[in-house]
């Protein structure tokens, strides 16, 4: 993939929203994976202090290392914390609790908000021949999820099937663009998935429906149901195409993967 700018170099996304337990984590994993299986070369970073995507793909706590931590506080190179997991074309920049108190740490660091960006950026960054950076955030606008979003060509948004989804979304998007006019220009919202979605619930219909009329062609297509294996497969440490690929979940995020993959060939839309 190439940089809105014209300059080669992988897409970095950034997966936010500062409510819990909508799916990011899950996206991220799955996502990644799902892209890797179509051919892309893709890096999960992880920024959430829970640590719960590299743990997702295989990386146990006690093994971890260098961390991201390391990048954002030490100004470790990416090359020396990015790991290959067991999964073709797939690999994890591993957090731990370390990074719990990164925010009052970076608090006094003259650029606070651009470590991540500039740590993605550096030739070590690119020597990985990426196409894909997904970037793992903590369910908070924090000055993590700042730098990611700092980082980040774009920022795509899990959104739970549930009563009040939309209400959080607005406080995210005025932080959306609040960083497009501050630090970050060509920052943009790739899209919107629709997460833990129950065909048979009204609720989830409802919730699509006014998600599709307020915010258009920023919802994604595709759909993330709620799926038992989908729940079970990071127990396993496995992405849920390796670990039942014929399950819904599974079919889902490949088609995820798949619509990503058409929108990026396609000219960028005018978006909040």
């Amino acid at each position: 993939m190439s940089e809105s700018d014209g300059q080669t170099g992988p897409k970095i996304i950034a997966i936010a929203n500062q409510k819990g337990g909508v799916g990011k984590t899950t996206t991220s994993i799955n996502l990644g994976a799902a892209l890797a299986d179509l051919g892309q070369s893709v890096l999960v970073v992880d920024i959430d202090p829970q640590g719960n995507a590299s743990t997702g793909l295989g990386v146990d706590p006690a093994a971890r290392g260098m961390t991201t931590y390391d990048v954002l506080l030490d100004g470790a190179p990416l090359g020396n914390v990015a790991r290959a997991t067991e999964f073709d074309r797939l690999s994890i920049a591993p957090a731990t609790t370390d990074l719990s108190s990164a925010d009052v740490e970076l608090v006094a660091h003259e650029k606070r908000i651009f470590l991540l960006h500039d740590a993605l950026r550096t030739p070590n960054a690119k020597e990985l021949g990426l196409d894909v950076i997904l970037i793992d955030c903590p369910p908070s606008l924090n000055l993590l999820t700042l730098n990611a979003m700092v980082a980040a060509h774009s920022v795509l948004v899990p959104l739970q099937s549930e009563f009040f989804a939309l209400e959080g979304l607005s406080q995210l998007m005025l932080t959306i663009r609040e960083i497009r006019q501050t630090a970050n220009r060509s920052l943009r919202i790739e899209g919107i998935v629709l997460t833990m979605y129950d065909a048979r619930n009204n609720l989830s219909k409802q919730v699509e429906d006014d998600a599709r009329e307020n915010l258009g062609d920023l919802v994604f297509q595709t759909v993330i149901p709620r799926n038992v294996r989908l729940s079970e497969a990071p127990s396993y440490a496995l992405p849920v195409m390796y670990y039942d690929p014929t399950s819904r979940g599974a079919l889902a995020y490949r088609r995820l993967a798949e619509e990503l993959l058409e929108r990026q060939s396609q000219p960028a839309r005018q978006d909040a």
